[in-house]
């Protein structure tokens, strides 16, 4: 089997589980718990704390460990963005662009930032949605179906130009990891997730700049300083933060292998069949594809029977024919219709990258001639 949708989500790093699992076993203590061994496994949250925020933010940031990727993003947009307008883009994983449809349904007021072709927000548009009373701005910082990135560091400096009260997040769900991330100050609020990048589902973190407005999204004991209560997922953010430290020892490595490797598989795809959506400028880790004319979601059931692992999309919003974010880029239904997202962790062989595109040009020659 050749698993290309890493995207959607990883398989866990063995060695990073097995370096956790004593918090499922012998240490499974509740942190909160006043004993010796309680404060033990508190101290060790601590520690794990302290390790994934080193990786991504400066000193005058802290760090609130969430469930999920879209329970981070729904805490901030429900926290930060219920006065005034709030600004997200087009682009948005549907973790932000449902939640702030909600905000609407509230009855506040949500502006939707235009893209360009490669999946990227138009800054222009953007900074032309900001005025006084705008509470929040998210932008994706890579676009979870294109891979194209956004400049969050110009893009936020620009808004706290135009109106410094204004709260600007990004879901760096898919850039953790991978890009080389350090937020700056002008970023209120950042989302990452373990499963992305060799964790186990169950495990996210909320960055959070000092100081920045923050409201609970639960309510109970208190963890995570008040901010998210609930007793803390101990196993799973010790195996994160074990993944963390690995990810960045070996970041620059994977980063240049997923360049070659994206930049085989590219060249290798029949351009009879297959139109790139993704920009050669994004991140390596994800390339999106259409079989122009033909449907995405027919050939990714070819490919599974032929053991090739791939996406249509986002894995978020499979259930829909046409992805909004593809349309929102400016291509028709018919090239959405054929949309194939192929998503890398880093890791993978050049022969599984040769086999794999035999595979999408065989599948791909084959169901043209069915259709036609």
């Amino acid at each position: 089997m050749i698993y290309l949708d890493n995207a959607a989500t990883t398989m866990p790093d063995a060695a990073c589980v097995r370096s956790a699992e004593q918090f499922l076993k012998d240490d499974f203590y509740n942190p909160s718990a006043l004993y010796r061994e309680g404060f033990a496994v508190h101290k060790a949250l601590a520690e794990a704390r302290k390790t994934v925020l080193s990786a991504v933010a400066p000193q005058g940031y802290e760090l609130i460990f969430t469930g999920s990727g879209t329970e981070a993003d729904n805490q901030v947009l429900f926290s930060a963005g219920r006065r005034g307008n709030v600004v997200i883009t087009e682009g948005e994983h549907a973790a932000v662009y449902e939640s702030a449809k909600e905000l609407a349904r509230r009855g506040v007021e949500v502006r939707f930032a235009k893209l360009r072709e490669d999946g990227s927000v138009d800054p222009e548009d953007l900074l032309a949605k900001v005025d006084a009373d705008t509470s929040l701005v998210s932008v994706i910082h890579v676009n979870n179906e294109t891979g194209a990135i956004n400049e969050i560091a110009r893009l936020s400096s620009a808004v706290k130009t135009k109106n410094k009260r204004t709260l600007f997040h990004s879901d760096g769900v898919q850039a953790f990891g991978k890009l080389d991330v350090r937020l700056p100050q002008t970023v209120d609020f950042y989302t990452i997730s373990a499963h992305k990048i060799g964790g186990v589902r169950g495990a996210a973190a909320l960055v959070r700049k000092k100081g920045a407005p923050l409201q609970p999204y639960l309510y109970g004991g208190g963890q995570e300083n008040g901010l998210r209560s609930g007793t803390e997922n101990t196993f799973a953010i010790i195996q994160f933060a074990e993944v963390v430290k690995k990810r960045m020892r070996e970041r620059s490595a994977l980063y240049a292998h997923a360049v070659e490797m994206n930049a085989k598989l590219r060249g290798m795809l029949d351009k009879k069949f297959f139109m790139p959506l993704s920009s050669e400028t994004g991140s390596p880790f994800i390339l999106s594809v259409s079989a122009v004319g033909l449907r995405g979601e027919v050939l990714q059931h070819m490919l599974n029977e032929r053991g090739v692992l791939a996406g249509t999309g986002s894995a978020c919003s499979s259930r829909n024919r046409y992805s909004r974010v593809i349309l929102a880029c400016g291509v028709g239904e018919r090239v959405a219709d054929g949309v194939l997202r192929l998503s890398f962790f880093g890791n993978e062989s050049a022969d599984d990258i040769a086999h794999a595109a035999d595979v999408l040009n065989a599948c791909a020659a084959e169901l043209y001639e069915r259709t036609r």
